[in-house]
């Protein structure tokens, strides 16, 4: 077998490999995200809680509630939900390629693994 159609014949299936690392890792981090989610909601009630501003954040529509106690509560909402989503898809992210050698995220990024060319 020549050694061009070998070094194809590696690209490709290296490709496949990927796409399907990639594919597989969807469902995966949708569980993690929903778990993460969860999580943030037990965080911020938490934080609210401890804050001394009750025991459940006013909704938008409470009219007994004014704006900037309103707007305090979706900031800090807001904030923990993000801090807990970046840590949980990195997390599954740095977990995926620690098990495959295959970074799941955007290319342009190289995993340790990647130097075949």
């Amino acid at each position: 077998m020549p050694a061009d159609a070998l070094m194809a014949g590696l690209l490709v299936t290296r490709w496949v490999g990927k796409t399907m690392i990639k594919l597989l890792y969807k469902p995966v981090n949708l569980i993690a995200s929903m778990l993460g989610g969860l999580l943030a909601g037990l965080i911020f009630k938490r934080v609210w809680k401890i804050i001394g501003r009750g025991d459940d954040a006013p909704k938008p529509t409470d009219e007994q509630q004014g704006w900037g106690e309103i707007l305090l509560a979706a900031t800090l909402q807001g904030a923990i939900f993000a801090v807990v989503k970046a840590a949980v898809d990195r997390g599954a992210a740095e977990a995926t390629r620690k098990l495959t050698g295959i970074w799941p995220g955007n290319e342009g990024q190289q995993s340790d693994i990647e130097t075949i060319s």
